[in-house]
């Protein structure tokens, strides 16, 4: 699939401007995960056009491919970056890994000027969907926590980890607790680093 929105099958039988009248949000739980481009202001400084194409690019060849094999439920695009509900948290952990190793050999001997490098944050619990858009906590914690990822890498809350440890190819690093600007509680942040990410860091990790 090479589109830019993925939705539950009632979602598509209820396009917004069709249905006729309020519909209900519903209640579910879900794994989210959001992921936008490190630096990607400095990027379009020096090269709008192209920056823009090569995004364009890594979407469709990869990155909304993988959304879609990894059976997203919901997906949109949020300018330089992405949001994506799952059923599990595995299957979001492991959507973000792959696409996260696949970024590194596709950006393999491209100048740092032109260069794609996303950071992705991945959260857990009871969201509200309804046709146009995901909203919640979960999914507030899942793009602070993109914030703080390493450039190339994702951040997940301990919940995630606790799901999902076991089962990654990867090791988990704990980063401790922290507090969000606009959050009530604090939050236990672990992240995963993808090998070979590093030809990012100097680059753009932090340039945003």
């Amino acid at each position: 699939m090479r589109t830019e929105h993925f939705t539950t099958a009632g979602a598509l039988a209820a396009m917004p401007g069709i249905a006729d009248g309020p519909q209900l949000p519903e209640r579910r739980w879900a794994a989210v995960l959001t992921a936008d481009v490190v630096g990607y202001s400095r990027l379009t400084s020096l090269n709008q056009e192209q920056t823009y194409l090569l995004y364009k690019a890594h979407r469709r060849e990869l990155i909304d491919p993988k959304i879609a094999e990894y059976r997203a439920r919901f997906a949109k695009s949020t300018g330089d970056g992405i949001l994506a509900e799952f059923e599990t948290a595995l299957d979001a952990a492991q959507c973000a890994i792959a696409v996260q190793e696949r970024m590194v050999e596709r950006c393999k001997g491209e100048s740092v000027h032109r260069r794609i490098v996303f950071r992705m944050g991945l959260s857990c619990g009871n969201i509200i969907a309804d046709r146009e858009d995901i909203y919640g906590h979960d999914v507030n914690v899942a793009a602070r926590l993109q914030t703080v990822a390493p450039a190339g890498g994702i951040a997940m809350t301990e919940k995630v980890a606790e799901l999902v440890g076991p089962s990654l190819h990867l090791p988990l690093e704990d980063l401790g607790v922290q507090q969000f600007r606009n959050m009530c509680h604090p939050i236990r942040v672990f992240q995963c680093r993808v090998p070979g990410e590093s030809i990012h860091e100097n680059s753009a990790e932090s340039l945003v």
